[in-house]
């Protein structure tokens, strides 16, 4: 399930939930609307799309210096980082 967050005060208990992950898009980023429907496809985890014009703290938080940027959460902690667009099987192997 695709979820988007819609402030700051939310994203520690969301990323603490067991395995999620986090995409790093912006609006006007034509390979994150390009992901985007690949994200959506996604069933084994949720995902969480954080815009980076409206969190820029959270983006330089995790050092995204690049978007789309894909990070993996486990119980909190990040555990995996992909940077640009990525296909179905990469995201997959990334989550597994």
């Amino acid at each position: 399930m695709v979820k988007h967050l819609t402030n700051t005060d939310d994203f520690s208990s969301l990323i603490s939930e067991n395995k999620i992950l986090v995409d790093f898009y912006a609006d006007w980023c034509g390979p994150c609307k390009m992901l985007a429907p690949v994200l959506d496809s996604i069933t084994e985890i949720d995902v969480l799309k954080i815009n980076v014009d409206e969190f820029p703290d959270l983006a330089a938080k995790y050092g995204v210096m690049s978007i789309p940027t894909l990070i993996l959460f486990e119980n909190g902690q990040e555990t995996k980082k992909g940077i640009g667009f990525k296909n179905l099987d990469e995201i997959k192997k990334m989550i597994s």
